[in-house]
């Protein structure tokens, strides 16, 4: 039986190497942005103004991911700042997983830009792990033009692990035999699934490095920080049992959020954004052939404090009205009338496409109706794009898009005819 055998590969400084490969290749641009103080930054002026990726050089100034880009500025007056393009990212993931997928047929997409591969038993098709860590490597900078970094080991957790030391463009192998001295001199806070609260209890317990943590007494930790002690500890020591999963598993729930750029002052417009937020989950839930039986909606006020409510629906559904008016009903015993900055809308307890519903003597709603009519929208908006049919409702307002939630219209694509390509 072949030694087990796992690949972690993560590409670096994503969603800014892939805009800087996209204005080199085919905007005819001349600056390298990985090569320069560079960051990809949402709107400030919608409320989005957080670094999403930066440059290797933009590290020097101490910018970080998720702090808000008037920071980064003042951190580094001549940072260049690019806007967000999800559509480029989509077209580089899935060219990038498709490489992946020529070596393995266990391929286990992490994110957006890093995946799992299941190499065990491939040394007769692609040489040594390291050997054919280095072939993925250069082929995805070969085909591609951008770099990434590969994690080899014989566990998911090790292999994830190697892929973040020194970067970029490298292959690193942190194999059982290699813990101790690759790993374990490593500040705690290194280690996959140790948080700030997390790392300040067990400093103020003497545990700094990985390999402290691997030489506690896993009970100690228990009593410290619960169930994630134990996991924390195995972690620690290398141990990790999960597979390289290839097929994704199936969703637990599913939801959108939506900051909105403007307050919210009063509930018709609260409701218009929770309506645009059900049409997005309604076309996703009927899309994978699933429906739902809980509802919840989450509101962050101006003042950034949360209330969340939810409640259990009689019968499964995947309707776009029926989520509407029971996020409506959950809103109404929320809302207190604080200006809303941010309506998220949840669903849970998700069953495959069987219709249970039992028709009640009172309930005169037809909802053989209503889901043929949601039927023929998500028709027209899978051929003709989602603008081809919206609710009216829409039409007589332009604050609001009609689906809303997830990855925000602006932030999709990018109009490069407005922007300075150098």
């Amino acid at each position: 039986m072949s030694e087990k055998v796992v690949f972690h590969i993560d590409v670096n400084s994503a969603f800014l190497s892939w805009e800087a490969v996209y204005r080199l290749r085919h905007l005819g641009g001349s600056v390298d942005l990985r090569e320069i103080p560079s960051a990809v930054g949402g709107d400030v002026a919608k409320r989005h103004g957080i670094i999403l990726a930066k440059s290797i050089p933009a590290k020097k100034y101490n910018i970080h991911t998720g702090e808000p880009v008037v920071d980064a500025l003042r951190k580094c007056p001549s940072l260049t700042l690019v806007p967000p393009n999800y559509e480029l990212y989509e077209k580089n993931s899935k060219a990038f997983m498709g490489i992946l997928r020529k070596y393995s047929d266990v391929v286990e997409q992490y994110s957006i830009d890093e995946a799992f591969v299941d190499m065990t038993g491939t040394a007769k098709l692609f040489g040594s792990p390291v050997v054919a860590a280095n072939m993925i490597k250069d082929e995805i900078h070969r085909e591609l033009g951008f770099t990434v970094n590969v994690g080899v080991s014989s566990n998911k957790l090790l292999a994830k692990m190697a892929s973040d030391f020194k970067k970029p463009d490298l292959v690193h192998t942190l194999f059982p035999e290699e813990i101790q001295r690759k790993m374990w001199p490593l500040p705690v806070r290194d280690l996959f699934f140790v948080g700030g609260a997390s790392e300040k209890k067990l400093k103020s317990v003497g545990i700094r490095t990985i390999g402290d943590l691997a030489k506690a007494d896993v009970k100690f930790l228990k009593s410290l920080l619960k169930k994630q002690g134990e996991t924390i500890w195995n972690f620690a020591n290398g141990i990790d049992v999960s597979k390289v999963e290839a097929m994704p598993l199936d969703n637990k729930g599913y939801g959108n959020s939506t900051t909105i750029s403007f307050d919210v002052v009063d509930a018709q417009t609260a409701k218009m954004v929770l309506l645009s937020l059900a049409e997005t989950v309604g076309h996703r839930l009927r899309k994978d052939e699933v429906r739902i039986e809980v509802v919840s909606v989450g509101i962050r006020l101006c003042d950034l404090s949360y209330v969340s409510h939810q409640k259990v629906l009689p019968f499964s559904t995947n309707i776009t009205k029926e989520i509407y008016e029971a996020a409506c009903s959950l809103f109404d015993e929320l809302w207190d009338g604080t200006p809303i900055r941010l309506l998220g809308l949840q669903t849970s307890r998700v069953s495959k496409n069987e219709n249970n519903r039992q028709l009640t003597l009172f309930d005169d709603m037809d909802y053989e109706k209503l889901e043929k009519l949601d039927e023929a929208v998500d028709s027209i908006r899978e051929r003709f794009g989602l603008d081809a049919i919206q609710r009216a409702s829409f039409l007589m307002q332009d604050k609001l898009d009609h689906m809303n939630g997830g990855i925000s219209r602006e932030k999709r694509t990018v109009d490069y005819s407005k922007e300075k390509v150098e």
